[in-house]
């Protein structure tokens, strides 16, 4: 399935059935007076969030979507049927902007949440509403009113307990798929996580969300690489881990890399709560781990651990750091 995070649509409700100016005309009644109908409701465009979708792209093809419209009413005081309203699926963590996408309507934060996007017209009024003392075979009737008709952007923001950052490469999926149920793509290559992937990790009877974004390189704020668009997905995050390739000659070089790019989207990101993941540890004999691991604890204020993704015994000392961090 192919991921897609952001859309603009077009939604119209359905129009309101027209009223009826209808007469009773019965055998051996000559004046049987006015019998008109309502007209029916039209349709509503709602959207709802549903648990096992996780992109956007069904509104990739089909951008524009119109409730059905309200029967007119007719004789015998019979009112019009209803237009059925039309029911828009999204994924948990949808937000619905206006035309302009930057002013926020909703926010789906909870499964099955409903929202009405936008409300089907009134039926119109049968001449039977103005029969009166004064007038009793009124001719007058009114037309249902129209639906409302937006263009809206859909906005996916992913909900996880922990986000997964890092320049690319730097194991980040390989991760994900040792501690969670998840099967994202691994590679020896730049790049290789073009959108995010989630996992759910278990650990004494407990469930962690995670999320791993594509790698930010340097000027991603600026287009480079894949950019940053997908740092909208870890606003959500409560904490944030931080992956770093251990053998990578600049360790300081490439936290801070990404610590920048984090601020140039948002500087709500730097607030978050960080565990610092030295990964691959695998590649570098021991005496040079303590030396590596001592240096850069000097110069960041998070928390940092070391990892192997092919040592069980550390990923389950990472599963049991991240309840906290999940909290």
């Amino acid at each position: 399935m192919k991921f897609l995070d952001q859309v603009k649509i077009y939604i119209k409700a359905g129009n309101g059935g027209d009223g009826s100016p209808s007469f009773r005309r019965e055998k051996f009644i000559e004046y049987g007076g006015p019998d008109g109908g309502d007209g029916g409701k039209g349709g509503s465009v709602i959207l709802k969030s549903e648990q096992n979708l996780n992109t956007l792209i069904d509104y990739r093809f089909q951008q524009h979507h119109k409730a059905r419209r309200g029967n007119n009413g007719s004789g015998q005081n019979r009112t019009g049927k209803s237009g059925d309203d039309l029911i828009l699926k999204v994924p948990l963590g949808t937000q619905v902007f206006e035309e302009d996408n930057k002013t926020l309507i909703f926010d789906f934060v909870k499964i099955g949440e409903e929202f009405v996007a936008a409300t089907g017209g009134k039926g119109g009024l049968g001449n039977t509403r103005f029969k009166s003392s004064t007038n009793r075979a009124p001719k007058k009737f009114t037309k249902g009113t129209p639906g409302e008709e937006y263009t809206i952007w859909l906005q996916l923001k992913t909900i996880a307990d922990i986000g997964i950052i890092g320049l690319p490469n730097a194991g980040k999926s390989s991760l994900l798929a040792s501690i969670t149920n998840a099967n994202p793509k691994i590679a020896n290559y730049q790049f290789t996580t073009l959108n995010p992937n989630l996992g759910v990790a278990r650990y004494d009877n407990k469930e962690i969300t995670i999320a791993d974004i594509p790698g930010l390189v340097e000027g991603a704020h600026k287009g480079t690489g894949l950019g940053i668009q997908f740092l909208r997905h870890i606003e959500r995050c409560k904490s944030l881990l931080h992956m770093i390739d251990i053998s990578n000659n600049d360790l300081k070089k490439s936290y801070s890399q990404v610590k920048n790019e984090l601020k140039n989207y948002s500087s709500n990101l730097l607030k978050k709560k960080e565990l610092i993941v030295l990964n691959k540890i695998d590649l570098v004999n021991e005496s040079e781990q303590k030396k590596i691991i001592k240096e850069f604890s000097k110069i960041v204020k998070s928390e940092v651990i070391t990892l192997s993704t092919l040592d069980m015994k550390s990923i389950s000392k990472l599963k049991a750091k991240l309840i906290s961090y999940a909290s």
